[in-house]
């Protein structure tokens, strides 16, 4: 059954199924995981266990990931959902847990943490923090994954005895509507291993057992202890895969730990995970002698996974990490890829691109496959401008070609456009039977702050996880922001502008920018009718296009009587 959801609403509804305990601690943008989990608790959905879990909101993100320490202690399956600094507050437990080989899940809505700044937008470095923990890492790249991967990482969990990280971007799929296949429940139930859930009973601290966690160790065990694990860790990406296969047999996917997409004989390939690997894939299909590794399983770091989709043609890889680590020779990702590739004939380069939600788009992944078959090196970002250190790649242009019908609202936190954007797609979905895509920019001011919808609809699926590049409608709810930033400036020729504003002719044609009277009339964004079109071609005095044109004078007095401070830095300032 086709629904409409986001990721976060998709992987939660997972996690449900398989948690008797869900200790929560609202944090931005994962609070929607364990805000759904509370919601479904109220209806007549149950779990594996035929009951509906319990439900702790704890004081911080630290006291949630001890509550769930303590119930995996106690023998009860449990799981919990965050980003950013509350990931990081979890990390002592993480430790305990991932030593004590207690099958926890965390969901991640991956977000930037705080260093010279704080943000709360979508990038890496939560999910990067912690891979020294133990915990085994799986990566989803949109909202079909949130659900399907957020099954696989529950069920390996309790197959192999390791807890899981389970991530996905924040907002750009935590916050995303898409139209996906709902994974039918009679069918994830009858993958539990109930034997493994039994066994993992049976160790829990209690009366008459012959367990005992948290001992003090000295040298002469402790560091056997830690080897000892080892193959349990060896085992994980067969298990992984393993329910991969059984998922996609499911949902008629082909997820494996690693997934290639291009040529058989590529020369260039990008190595990435997350969202933006569905944007790579838009571009390979434009080039020849390419291919992307998309990364689902980043922990354990499979060797035998990786080397079994890398076609045998490839001279040179670029590994995109989307995030910064200062002073060391790449980021994780591609220091992963380096040491296993150290014996192979294979040049490896590192670049960044993301940071804080920021847009990706084809132009710039095709810089990269340009950058490897020109001027390959290493230590490059794109997506920005680097003036400072002069390492980004200059974006170049490639032809997507882009079937789905686009529209852009422009609002301001809480003026409603939002929640009607999201409306609009269910009505588009529900009444039409089409596939729809809603991403929401948000202004970090939030309420009061810039909204803007960019919205889709198909009759076939969409995965663009990027803004729209062409809307055919664009809604403006405030005529001011026209003074502030570039907003039609993508604008489909011949589309439709509305625009929200209580001023009229005169006050309107002060306002509007040369800019944008310019876009308007060379995209024919208003109508003319057949005396019209005389008219234009004969003479200025047309009261259309005395809105669309000023003269030098006036220009200047208008740029004088509007000039703004900028409010936003996600939009050029006029």
């Amino acid at each position: 059954m086709k629904i409409i959801t986001d990721g976060n609403g998709a992987c939660s509804k997972v996690a449900y199924y398989f948690s008797e305990v869900c200790s929560i601690y609202p944090i931005t943008p994962s609070s929607p995981m364990a805000s759904n989990i509370d919601k479904l608790t109220s209806t007549n959905l149950l779990n594996i266990f035929n009951d509906k879990p319990k439900v702790l909101e704890m004081e911080s993100e630290a006291g949630a990931a001890g509550a769930m320490h303590g119930a995996l202690l106690s023998g009860s399956l449990a799981s919990t959902f965050t980003a950013s600094q509350g990931l990081l507050l979890m990390i002592p437990n993480m430790y305990k847990i991932a030593g004590e080989m207690l099958p926890a899940v965390i969901h991640v809505a991956s977000r930037s943490l705080a260093t010279h700044a704080l943000s709360i937008f979508g990038d890496h470095q939560d999910i990067y923090a912690t891979r020294a923990t133990g915990f085994c890492i799986l990566a989803s790249s949109n909202v079909f994954d949130s659900q399907n991967l957020a099954a696989v990482a529950h069920l390996s969990a309790i197959e192999g005895s390791l807890p899981f990280i389970h991530f996905f971007d924040g907002f750009r799929t935590s916050h995303e509507l898409n139209t996906i296949e709902e994974l039918p429940e009679d069918k994830l139930l009858t993958l539990v291993n109930h034997k493994k859930i039994n066994e993992f009973k049976d160790r829990c601290l209690n009366v008459g057992k012959t367990y005992q966690y948290g001992m003090a160790q000295n040298e002469d065990i402790y560091f056997q202890i830690m080897e000892s694990r080892n193959k349990y860790y060896d085992m994980m990406p067969d298990i992984v895969n393993d329910y991969m296969q059984k998922i996609n047999k499911i949902m008629n996917t082909s997820y494996k730990p690693f997934n290639y997409y291009g040529s058989k004989t590529a020369k260039n390939v990008i190595v990435a995970m997350g969202s933006v690997t569905d944007t790579i894939k838009e571009v390979v299909d434009k080039l020849d002698n390419v291919g992307l590794i998309t990364v689902h399983l980043y922990r354990p770091f499979s060797k035998k996974y990786f080397l079994d989709c890398l076609p045998d043609t490839v001279k040179n890889i670029a590994v995109l990490d989307r995030t910064k680590e200062a002073g060391s020779t790449g980021e994780p990702l591609y220091l992963d890829v380096c040491s296993i590739l150290q014996d192979k004939d294979i040049k490896v380069y590192g670049g960044r691109y993301g940071l804080s939600s920021k847009n990706t788009t084809p132009d710039e992944i095709y810089s990269v496959y340009k950058m490897l078959d020109e001027n390959p090196h290493h230590n490059f970002t794109i997506g920005i401008n680097d003036d400072v250190t002069n390492l980004s790649l200059k974006p170049s242009h490639i032809e997507i070609k882009n079937e789905a019908k686009e529209i852009k609202i422009v609002g301001f936190g809480s003026d409603g456009m939002v929640s009607a954007s999201k409306d609009l797609l269910k009505i588009l979905h529900s009444s039409k039977d089409l596939y729809v895509q809603g991403y929401f920019e948000y202004d970090s001011k939030k309420s009061g702050g810039v909204t803007i919808s960019h919205l889709r609809y198909d009759n076939k699926n969409i995965n663009k996880p990027y803004y729209v590049t062409e809307p055919q409608i664009v809604v403006v709810t405030k005529d001011i922001y026209f003074r502030m930033f570039d907003i039609i400036n993508n604008i489909k020729e011949n589309g439709i502008l509305l625009i929200n504003t209580i001023k009229n002719e005169a006050e309107l044609k002060k306002l509007l920018p040369s800019k944008v009277k310019n876009i308007i009339y060379n995209k024919n964004i208003f109508k003319l009718d057949d005396e019209d079109e005389q008219i234009k071609t004969t003479t200025t005095n047309h009261p259309v296009k005395n809105i669309l044109k000023l003269d030098d004078e006036e220009d200047i007095e208008q740029e004088k009587a509007y000039s703004l401070n900028p409010i936003s830095q996600k939009q050029k300032v006029l």
